[in-house]
């Protein structure tokens, strides 16, 4: 005997997302509830209730929904394009407006203080990206941006990308940032070769490189207060 499908007429109006959301707020809405207003709409067999809540018990919790890609989201059942796309986006845009707030009103004056913005952003990430911050004359951030994103444990960059971004966006100096995925920020050889090469970049150019942040889970190294430049 086949299971019993749901669709939204089967919800009790007060039960369905978007009018608990009119009454009650975005916050009392659970993960799947707040998927599914993303997801606008279910399929012929599921609610996009049932769909969300399917979803979010496939790949394990909402924190693995973040990593997965348009193509790796288009395998789940249920899931097309226009679905994918939706889902990356809404993440994407919340991921844009927690860093927009900290960026605003933040100074740099410390490798510490540009970890704090950075570790929460990038201690997840299963591949190494390689992340600037590009400051004014004042050292607040006015840009960041992501320049590479590498293997499971090799991220390339090269100089001339780090220094054009820097150049288009008129930073006066430039925080550098990569995540190690294992967790662990120890320096790598490679990674203190390349800070040294872009230090010596930013001395030619006129743009000074002012730390090389490694990245791990809850832990970050200074390759300036190691002594590496």
């Amino acid at each position: 005997m086949e299971a019993p499908q749901y669709r939204l007429r089967d919800i009790p109006l007060e039960d369905r997302p978007r009018e608990r959301m009119i009454s009650y707020g975005a916050e009392a809405l659970s993960h799947a509830e707040l998927l599914a207003i993303l997801l606008r709409t279910g399929t012929r067999d599921e609610s996009a209730i049932h769909l969300a809540a399917r979803i979010l018990q496939q790949v394990g919790t909402v924190r693995q929904l973040v990593d997965l890609s348009i193509e790796e989201l288009t395998e789940i059942k249920g899931i097309g394009t226009a679905k994918a796309i939706q889902i990356k986006a809404g993440i994407e845009l919340g991921r844009r407006i927690s860093r927009t707030g900290k960026e605003d009103a933040m100074v740099i004056r410390s490798p510490r203080d540009a970890a704090d913005l950075l570790i929460e952003q990038m201690r997840y990430l299963q591949k190494e990206h390689f992340v600037c911050l590009f400051l004014n004359t004042k050292n607040h951030i006015i840009s960041q941006e992501t320049l590479s994103m590498g293997s499971l444990n090799a991220s390339i960059v090269h100089p001339r990308e780090v220094f054009r971004a820097a150049i288009k966006c008129s930073s006066a100096s430039v925080i550098c940032a990569h995540n190690h995925p294992s967790g662990d920020p120890t320096p790598s050889p490679e990674d203190i070769s390349l800070t040294r090469r872009l230090v010596e970049a930013g001395q030619i150019i006129g743009i000074e490189v002012l730390d090389h942040l490694v990245i791990g889970d809850m832990k970050f190294v200074s390759l300036k207060e190691q002594g590496f430049m």
